[in-house]
């Protein structure tokens, strides 16, 4: 069985002596004439036409072909073949010659190839498809196995043959290309071509034949120009141009060389140079793009005969147009905060590279159309040809100016618990757009939250403000403590805050020092406002020793500040517990005696009792 639409195309190539020759296959390894026969088997979504009569032992179908027949269709999906398009390019419901091998192995196709010329090297190629899929059968599908022969005219002579060897199933179409090179003998103008089924028929063995070309083979022929290169890319400032070529055959196929050369301007049609018909050609003087190409054949008989030769690679002088100057997109006026720099536009395949100047200068940017840059000014735009690197006579240019944007600063702003504050935009004459929706100078908020607001003048220039408001309490004193001449303020929460001892001198820290004894009201506020605490504390100073030894100095311990409350009691200990002295808030001080005796060096205890209820309690040393 077999599923084809596409066309198969298989090579085959033979070298013949007197006495028939086999080869294997392969392609032409040289250069290859144009198409001397072409089978694609026709486009259309009819079946047919039959093969003409002798061409084939298998019978025509016009529907699904049985073991031992064929038909010639673009649709291939026949049974559980692979439904695929033929193997011609550019065919539209292109046809192919589909076969469903007989039982008995043997011939299912021959055409005759006439006018070839003697003593000359061909190359037969053709395209085969496995209809069935990997799948079909069972998974055990029969191969599918070609032999290609090619005959003498009298159908009695192999010349050569070659095997495809097994063709296995896939899963998805797939076309392969096979060929088989041969040489004609002195006299031989015509050969057959034969292909054979080498398998069997039964589940599988079924395929499509598509794209069956005959051409000459020669050697690969390169062209090259004095400096061995291929093709010359010269721009149109630089014309006329003219170049030395040179073919040079690889000597595979080939013992003898005779050359016809040829010129083209579109690379299709072709046309022979009078008197061009050495190894070297010099072209005239070219102003415009021109290939050219070697006809070559081993005698110059055969030139004239395009069955008789092989055609050298293409040798083509470019001549590249000059490219006109960018065409402007206009010059522009950026707002001083964008970036959206100058343009231009040119064609597919010309590049552009920006100056500072219209003619030198320094190259600011390569290969973009456009540049960006914060600098007023005029810049030059320069176009380059992709192929050839020819740049544009001038150069045009775009000139760059800036608007000023509105100026504004950000903020940061702080919001008191269960209170609104005004925001404001810090700039007039704009329109304004805030993140909240709102379009006006200035908006009131409730929230904590980070607040935009665009601002855009008459030139369409805009700037974003951002305001950050955090939120704040007031503050609640926790405890108020001191330590000699030192009053420490915490507070049990945290914020922006500032303390003060009289309610009017507000400092960043929460310690004073160096302070007098006496009775304190402690301040603590938010500085934003959001709210105040006070409290009273009593602030009592007394000397950690005295030195009463009638010399002047430290003579009495006595507590400093203690005047401030009348009805204040001072009690001192010894370290048993002994009371030694009790001072009044108006006494002068202990003077270290108990009893007129005076009291050795030792640590002394004392207690404060105020009138509150209160009492404060520490140690000082007496030092003698």
């Amino acid at each position: 069985m077999k599923l084809s639409h596409c066309t198969l195309y298989v090579l085959l190539l033979f070298v013949f002596s007197t006495v028939s020759v086999k080869a294997q296959l392969g392609f032409c390894s040289g250069n290859s004439g144009d198409p001397i026969f072409n089978e694609t088997f026709g486009t259309g979504t009819t079946v047919g036409p039959a093969l003409p009569p002798g061409s084939t032992t298998y019978t025509f179908v016009n529907t699904a072909p049985n073991d031992g027949s064929y038909t010639i269709s673009s649709f291939t999906g026949y049974f559980d073949w692979h439904n695929t398009n033929d193997r011609t390019p550019g065919d539209t419901n292109g046809k192919c010659f589909i076969v469903n091998a007989d039982f008995t192995a043997g011939e299912f196709f021959r055409r005759p190839v006439t006018g070839l010329c003697e003593n000359t090297s061909y190359e037969f190629s053709a395209w085969l498809l496995n209809l069935l899929p990997s799948s079909g059968c069972g998974g055990n599908g029969i191969p599918v196995n070609v032999n290609f022969q090619i005959w003498d005219v009298t159908d009695t002579t192999i010349l050569a043959s070659g095997n495809t060897g097994d063709i296995f199933s896939t899963t998805s179409p797939n076309w392969e290309q096979y060929g088989l090179v041969f040489q004609t003998l002195p006299g031989q103008t015509s050969v057959v071509l034969r292909m054979s089924n080498n398998g069997d028929g039964g589940c599988g063995n079924d395929l499509a034949i598509d794209d069956i070309v005959f051409r000459t083979c020669g050697d690969f022929i390169d062209v090259t120009d004095t400096q061995n290169n291929s093709n010359i890319n010269e721009c149109e400032s630089d014309a006329p141009i003219s170049v030395t070529l040179t073919a040079n055959p690889d000597f595979s196929i080939y013992t003898t060389h005779a050359y016809q050369w040829q010129e083209s301007l579109d690379n299709v049609n072709w046309t022979d140079i009078p008197g061009a018909t050495n190894e070297m050609f010099t072209t005239p003087a070219l102003t415009t793009t021109t290939y050219y190409r070697a006809k070559v054949a081993e005698d110059a008989i055969n030139l004239a005969n395009p069955l008789c030769i092989a055609l050298s690679e293409t040798y083509e002088v470019n001549v590249i147009a000059q490219p006109n100057a960018p065409a402007s997109n206009g010059d522009v006026i950026n707002c001083d905060n964008e970036n959206q720099g100058v343009s231009v536009t040119v064609p597919d395949a010309i590049n552009v590279n920006w100056y500072d100047s219209a003619v030198g200068g320094t190259v600011l940017q390569t290969n973009s159309t456009t540049y960006t840059t914060d600098i007023a000014g005029i810049y030059y735009a320069e176009a380059i040809s992709e192929s050839g690197g020819c740049t544009s006579l001038t150069r045009t240019a775009v000139q760059l100016d800036f608007f000023e944007s509105p100026q504004v600063i950000d903020e940061e702003r702080s919001l008191c618990i269960g209170q609104s504050i005004v925001l404001e935009a810090g700039i007039a004459n704009v329109t304004y757009l805030w993140n909240t929706g709102e379009t006006t100078p200035e908006i009131t908020i409730t929230t904590a939250d980070t607040y935009t607001v665009t601002v855009t003048d008459n030139n369409m220039c805009s700037s974003v403000k951002t305001i950050v408001v955090t939120e704040s309490e007031a503050p609640i004193i926790d405890t108020i403590s001191s330590e000699g001449d030192t009053i420490t303020i915490t507070t049990t929460n945290s914020g922006a805050f500032e303390y003060s001892i009289d309610g009017i001198n507000y400092q960043s820290s929460n310690v004073f020092t160096d302070l007098d004894g006496g009775l304190y009201e402690v301040f603590v506020r938010e500085v934003n406002g959001c709210g105040i605490d006070s409290r009273e504390h009593i602030l009592l100073v007394y000397p950690q020793y005295f030195t009463p030894n009638n010399d002047g100095f430290h003579e009495l311990w006595q507590i400093e500040g203690i005047e401030q409350f009348p009805t204040a009691s001072v009690y001192i200990y010894d370290r048993y517990g002994k009371l030694l002295k009790q001072l009044l808030s108006n006494s002068t001080g202990w003077n270290g005696t108990y009893l007129g005796r005076q009291m050795p060096s030792s640590e002394y205890w004392f207690k404060v009792d105020l009138q509150d209820g209160s009492s404060v309690t520490g140690h000082f040393s007496l030092i003698r």
